[in-house]
């Protein structure tokens, strides 16, 4: 069975898909999915094979929030501006912005040792040294701190703690990114 977790990468934030699972020819048995969907308001949703959900309607379950009808609202009126402000089509131009950003930091900084994403869904490896790839966990705590101070919220993840997890709001605009590009290259340099 496949599960599709598109609680992130869902409704269009990588950029060329509606969801992240489309990006590598995958056609899943369940994908799960929230935050895009209700844009701040308490909102998830499952979708699955009717075989999948025959079986669970054999079963006994329940939910606290279940058909809220003002979360569905909400949901609907995300899913009409998604598509009436062309959201993938930013998520694809800012992501490719940011990553261009990033190339360019990675130039000037030696500390980033790898640049990666798909969209708005991205992420900046910090490493000690290059070549080995030793994780850089301590600097990318620092920087993690400070870009915070300089206005900018990111997260912070990978298997060594060592990545910088950047991703932004769907509605980013061009001077955003350049926002955020000046704030890493501030952060970067201070180390």
């Amino acid at each position: 069975m496949c599960i599709a977790d598109e609680v992130q990468t869902g409704f269009t934030r990588t950029g060329t898909h509606y969801w992240g699972f489309e990006n590598h020819g995958v056609i899943p048995d369940i994908v799960t999915m929230a935050k895009g969907i209700g844009d701040g308001v308490p909102l998830a949703a499952v979708v699955t094979t009717p075989k999948i959900a025959n079986a669970l309607a054999s079963r006994i379950h329940f939910n606290t929030f279940g058909g809220n009808p003002v979360s569905c609202a909400a949901g609907m009126a995300v899913l009409e501006i998604i598509d009436r402000e062309s959201i993938q089509k930013n998520c694809l131009e800012r992501g490719n912005q940011l990553m261009e950003g990033y190339r360019e930091l990675m130039a000037r900084h030696s500390i980033i040792g790898d640049v990666r994403g798909r969209g708005l869904m991205t992420g900046i490896e910090l490493v000690k040294d290059r070549k080995t790839k030793e994780p850089a966990r301590e600097e990318c705590l620092r920087v993690f701190e400070r870009v915070k101070d300089l206005g900018l919220l990111a997260g912070k993840g990978g298997l060594h703690a060592n990545t910088l997890r950047i991703k932004p709001p769907m509605c980013i605009t061009r001077a955003d990114v350049e926002f955020v590009l000046e704030v890493l290259d501030i952060a970067l340099g201070e180390l």
